[in-house]
C-alpha cells in the first residue's frame, strides 16, 4: 500500500470569528462555551446498575466539522442534541493519527505501540492485525457479564487470522479493511469487504444506511444483560459519495476491479479528482441522521436512560474537513491530526448542557468502559490509559500525567497547556496550547529546560514502545 502523503494543513475552509474560551484550557471558536452550556461539574448519586455502552466512531472527522463544534456550514442537529443531553469535550484526543492505531489504543486500552499490529499506520495487509490473544474491552467487558457486539469498520487485521469475533465480540457485521467503495463494498484488497462474522454478506445498497439498520436492530433488541456495541462507520472518510452517488461509485467501482496491483486499487478508494467542500457536508450530514436513527432506537427501546453513549472520531480531518483553528490534519501529530469532537451522555449519572475541557485519549475511555462496567484489566497487559471514571462520577481531579503519541513521522507529548512536538525533520518545537492553539508561536528557543524535559519524558515512555520494523 502506498504511503499516503502527510501534507500540512495550511487552508481554511468557511469562516468563523475566535472567541476566548472560559474555563481552564483552550481559547478558539469551536471549543467555546456555549451560552447554553456550563462548566462540567459531577452529579452525586449512583444508579445502583451497570450501563450499557454505546461507542459511536466517525471516520476521519474532523474537530470542528460538527456545528456544536463551530463548523457555521455543516449542520448536525442530532449530535448537536447529543451534546446538549451530555458533555461537550474541548480537548479530547485520538489515539493516534491514523485510522487502525486509533482502534488499536481503543480496544486494548494501550499505546499502539504496545503491539505489532499497532506498528502499522495503517493496517494494509493480510500479515498485520490485533493478536486474538491479546485482551481487549470487549473480551474483558464479556468476561464480566457483557454482550458485545462490533458493527461497522473493523479495521484491525482481515481474515483468516484476524476478526472482531476472535478479539471478544460476540458479533461482527461490517468491513474488515480501512476503506471501501461506499455501494459495491469493494474494498483497499480489491475484494469484496461486507461481512456478518466471517461470511460475506451481499448488499450493495450505500453502506452508511446498511451500518444504521443493522445497529438500530441490536438496540431494538431485548436484551437480558449489559451490553457493549461499538458501532463504527465509515462516514465521512473517503471515497466522496453520499447516497445518492451510484454512478460516481460505480466509476471508481470499475477502476478498482480493472487494477493491476493494491497501489492502483487504493488509488481509486482515494478519489483525488473528486468530492468537494459541499459532497464533504453532505457526508457528515448523513453521519448525524445515522447517529439520529439509532438514538431514535435506543430511546424506543426504553434502554436510553441507563447506556452510556460516546461520540468521537478516530483521528483528525483532511481535505474538506473544516478543522479552523487547528493547525495539521490526519496522518500527523499537530492537534489538527489528533483532536477529535467527543461527546458523552448518560442520563442516569451524567448531567446535560455541559462541557469540559480536560485534556483525554482515547485509552482513557478503555479504562474508564471497563471500570464502569465491573471488569478487571489483565495485569499481564496494564492499561496506558487513566479512567475518568472518578472526574465523571464523582467530581475527583484527574491525576497529572503526560499525554503521549508516536508516529513514524511525528513524535508529540501535552503536559497541561505543554505541547512538545517533533516534526518529519526532526526538528522539535514547543507550544503553549494556552495561548496559541494554532501552533504557530514555537516557545522551544525560550523554554529550553521545558523542553527539555518534555523531550526526555517522551523518550522515557516511547523506550518502552515495540521498535518499528525497518
Amino acid at each position: 500500500m502506498p504511503e499516503i502523503s502527510r501534507r500540512a494543513f495550511g487552508g481554511l475552509v468557511g469562516g468563523g470569528a475566535v472567541t476566548t474560551v472560559a474555563g481552564t484550557s483552550t481559547a478558539a471558536a469551536a471549543p467555546a462555551e456555549r451560552p447554553s452550556e456550563r462548566p462540567f461539574e459531577a452529579r452525586p448519586g449512583s444508579s445502583g446498575r451497570r450501563p450499557n455502552f454505546l461507542v459511536v466512531l466517525g471516520d476521519d472527522l474532523g474537530w470542528a466539522d460538527l456545528s456544536c463544534y463551530g463548523a457555521p456550514h455543516i449542520r448536525t442537529p442530532h449530535l448537536d442534541r447529543l451534546a446538549r443531553q451530555g458533555v461537550r469535550f474541548t480537548d479530547a484526543y485520538s489515539g493516534s493519527a491514523t485510522c487502525s492505531p486509533t482502534r488499536f489504543s481503543l480496544y486494548t486500552g494501550r499505546y499502539p505501540g504496545r503491539t505489532r499490529g499497532g506498528l502499522a499506520e495503517p493496517v494494509g495487509n493480510r500479515t498485520q492485525g490485533l493478536d486474538p490473544n491479546h485482551p481487549t474491552l470487549a473480551s474483558l467487558l464479556k468476561k464480566a457479564g457483557y454482550d458485545t457486539a462490533l458493527i461497522g469498520k473493523w479495521h484491525c487485521g482481515w481474515l483468516p487470522d484476524f476478526s472482531p469475533t476472535r478479539s471478544g465480540w460476540d458479533e461482527f457485521f461490517g468491513n474488515f479493511g480501512g476503506v471501501l467503495e461506499y455501494f459495491s463494498k469493494l474494498g483497499q484488497l480489491g475484494e469484496y469487504d461486507l461481512y456478518e462474522g466471517d461470511a460475506e454478506y451481499k448488499d450493495l445498497r450505500y453502506y452508511t444506511t446498511v451500518v444504521t439498520e443493522r445497529a438500530v436492530e441490536y438496540v431494538g433488541r431485548k436484551h437480558d444483560r449489559p451490553w457493549l456495541l461499538n458501532l463504527n462507520f465509515t462516514t465521512p472518510h473517503w471515497p466522496w459519495l453520499a447516497e445518492g452517488d451510484a454512478e460516481t461509485g460505480a466509476g471508481i467501482a470499475a477502476r478498482i476491479r480493472s487494477a493491476t496491483s493494491q497501489g492502483e486499487v487504493v488509488a481509486a478508494l482515494n478519489h483525488y479528482d473528486g468530492g468537494s467542500v459541499e459532497k464533504y457536508t453532505e457526508m457528515v450530514q448523513s453521519l448525524d441522521a445515522a447517529v439520529g436513527e439509532v438514538l431514535d432506537a435506543l430511546r424506543r427501546s426504553g434502554q436510553e436512560e441507563n447506556t452510556l453513549v460516546l461520540f468521537a472520531s478516530d483521528n483528525g480531518g483532511e481535505r474538506y474537513s473544516y478543522n479552523w483553528p487547528l493547525s495539521g490534519e490526519k496522518f500527523v501529530l499537530l492537534e489538527g491530526g489528533i483532536r477529535v469532537p467527543a461527546i458523552v451522555r448518560w442520563p442516569a449519572r451524567v448531567d446535560g448542557r455541559q462541557v469540559s475541557h480536560e485534556p483525554h485519549f482515547s485509552p482513557d475511555w478503555t479504562a474508564t468502559l471497563l471500570e464502569l462496567g465491573g471488569a478487571r484489566p489483565d495485569p499481564a497487559y496494564p492499561l496506558d490509559g487513566t479512567s475518568l471514571a472518578g472526574y465523571l462520577l464523582r467530581g475527583e481531579a484527574l491525576p497529572e500525567r503526560d499525554l503521549f503519541w508516536r508516529v513514524r513521522a511525528n513524535r508529540a507529548l501535552r503536559r497541561g497547556d505543554w505541547k512538545y512536538y517533533r516534526d518529519a525533520d526532526g526538528v522539535d518545537h514547543l507550544y503553549d496550547l494556552g495561548a496559541d492553539l494554532r501552533e504557530q508561536a514555537d516557545r522551544a528557543r525560550d523554554e529550553p529546560e521545558l523542553l527539555a524535559e518534555l523531550r526526555a519524558s517522551w523518550e522515557r515512555t516511547a523506550s518502552g514502545l515495540l521498535p518499528y520494523p525497518a
